[in-house]
């Protein structure tokens, strides 16, 4: 495991006090064995009360540490205050608690006695330095550090009290250095120890967002997973309804007019007009096949494979025209321009579809198909003086037989973001007009 910056820290302020204390009594016996009974005594009594006080504050904090890690939330954690070594060392001053104040204030108390005995036992006072930063709320530090300051002159200067006037300059002296250097140093810690909350608190909130953007990551994954199912079954949905469409608009039209023809053939007298029949039920045929093969490849219509749609389109118009006997014209209006090929296989099968329905159901005598290139889009559109219908009252008969009809020719339309209109009534004929934008792929 890595050692952390607070690590070091952690050890000084649990084991500190108790090595300088042990230093200090070594140093100060070594240096005056204290031979008086009296002073023994009571030099002996005041550092074993200073080891005790060490031993209950150290069992304080583990405890209440232990307190801390075990509740739900950290209160160092909620006011944004990591702890170094409990709760009553943060990195900032101000964060401590009543406790930590008594037992800094008696530590320093018997520090200070002691020094009266030896100044070497400041050696022990020397950790408020230290610690007092931590220990103390923020109106009180300041104070804490300029008692420490005071028992370091004393020591430095000869010994507390001071015995002459030299000893006295010298302790203002050496208090005048002392507190400077301390609150100084306290100063330029505290604000590093506030940058490390800092740093801290940037470090948290950025496992934070981490911890979002690997969130919002898993959710855009099972998104786009979603959204592959729902795209892969649009998908074969629009192939069904393209299938369907294309079923509808080549075998089923094809097919009815090979029934057309056939019946047709033995209805009329005559060798040579039933043949007449014949071969152009055998052209359906053909056509029809060729269609659907094209179909299921999805490629374009037969009619476009070599022509542009104006000429397809006047094919297509003479043919029906030629099998149904339906006086029909075709007419082109506006600048022709190169269409997309699913743009003219469209307008194509509408076309188709169109003039399949008018002469299953209208009964026309005359029809007309125009293909206008008008600015932006193109317009077909598909009349005839047929018998017309209500569609207020009556539904599409092509929709009432299982076939696609208009909606068939909408949908086509609407892919491209085009549409369709219906204009007719009873006895007033049929127009359908489709509008695709020319710039539709």
């Amino acid at each position: 495991m890595p050692i952390t910056v607070e690590e070091p820290w952690r050890l000084f302020y649990r084991w500190g006090p108790y090595a300088l204390l042990a230093v200090a009594t070594c140093i100060a016996v070594a240096a005056d064995p204290l031979t008086e009974g009296t002073r023994f005594t009571a030099a002996g009594t005041l550092v074993a009360a200073g080891l005790l006080l060490q031993v209950g504050w150290d069992r304080y904090s583990r405890r209440t540490e232990a307190e801390t890690a075990g509740t739900a939330e950290d209160p160092a954690a909620r006011d944004g205050v990591p702890h170094i070594a409990g709760p009553g060392f943060r990195l900032v001053p101000g964060a401590a608690g009543p406790v930590s104040v008594v037992y800094f204030l008696l530590r320093t108390g018997l520090a200070f006695t002691l020094t009266l005995f030896n100044p070497f036992f400041s050696i022990y006072a020397s950790v408020g330095f230290f610690d007092a930063v931590h220990l103390l709320p923020r109106r009180l530090f300041r104070a804490g550090l300029l008692a420490v300051a005071v028992i370091m002159a004393g020591a430095q200067s000869g010994g507390l009290p001071p015995s002459s006037l030299v000893q006295w300059v010298a302790f203002a002296g050496l208090f005048g250095l002392n507190a400077g250097l301390a609150v100084l140093f306290s100063h330029l810690g505290a604000k590093e120890a506030e940058k490390a909350v800092e740093r801290a608190a940037a470090i948290a909130e950025l496992a934070r967002a981490n911890q979002r953007l690997e969130q919002a990551l898993a959710e855009n994954a099972a998104l786009q997973a979603q959204l592959l199912l729902q795209a892969r079954e649009a998908g074969i949905a629009d192939e069904r309804r393209r299938l369907a469409a294309e079923i509808h608009d080549t075998i089923a039209q094809g097919l009815t007019g090979v029934v057309t023809q056939l019946q047709a053939a033995h209805a009329v007298p005559g060798r040579e007009a039933a043949e007449v029949h014949l071969r152009r039920a055998a052209d359906l045929a053909r056509h029809s096949l060729g269609e659907a093969r094209r179909s299921v490849r999805n490629l374009s219509p037969v009619a476009l494979e070599h022509d542009p749609l104006p000429e397809a389109l006047r094919k297509t118009v003479a043919d029906w025209a030629e099998r149904t006997g339906v006086d029909t014209r075709f007419t082109v209006t506006g600048a022709e321009r190169p269409l997309h090929d699913e743009v003219a296989a469209t307008l194509l099968r509408i076309a188709q579809e169109a003039l399949s329905n008018a002469a299953r159901h209208s009964g026309a005598g005359r029809a007309g198909v125009t293909l206008s290139y008008m600015g932006d889009e193109i317009t077909l559109d598909v009349r005839d003086d047929g018998r017309g219908f209500d569609p207020l009252t009556h539904p599409e008969r092509s929709r009432a037989e299982g076939g696609f009809g208009l909606d068939g020719m909408r949908a086509r339309a609407e892919r491209l973001t085009g549409s369709v209109t219906v204009e007719t009534a009873p006895g007033e004929g049929t127009a359908i007009s489709a509008r695709v934008p020319l710039g539709a792929p």
